[in-house]
């Protein structure tokens, strides 16, 4: 199940917190900040869904992500790739690499990351 946007901000913040409660959540918010019913409600979402869980602290909730950062985006990428790009990495990365605005530095960096994965094979 994948997560909505206002869900993905979220983890996101959860990801960076790595622990939280509540009100940490609500103060990484830049303002407006959503209404706490509001947040309890993604909470509640996100744990349904499986991507975090929490600990009892008396009677506050102290969240942690269940899913890693990495492996979020790994799948949504690989899922991109298979949906827009017929599950050709090659074709992903010609369309990332001229339809974006890379510069030459950031190019020569990507080479440098396929040549060592190169090597390694």
């Amino acid at each position: 199940m994948k997560l909505s946007k206002t869900e993905e901000t979220l983890m996101n913040y959860l990801w960076q917190l790595e622990t939280a409660f509540m009100k940490d959540l609500l103060e990484v918010y830049p303002d407006p900040k959503p209404a706490t019913t509001t947040l309890a409600t993604l909470l509640k979402r996100m744990t349904d869904k499986g991507y975090i869980a929490y600990n009892l602290d008396g009677k506050s909730r102290e969240y942690y992500p269940l899913v890693k950062k990495e492996a979020y985006f790994s799948k949504h990428v690989n899922g991109l790739i298979k949906n827009f790009f017929n599950d050709s990495a090659s074709q992903f990365a010609s369309f990332f690499t001229k339809e974006t605005d890379l510069s030459k530095e950031e190019l020569e960096h990507l080479k440098s990351i396929i040549d060592g994965e190169l090597k390694k094979k």
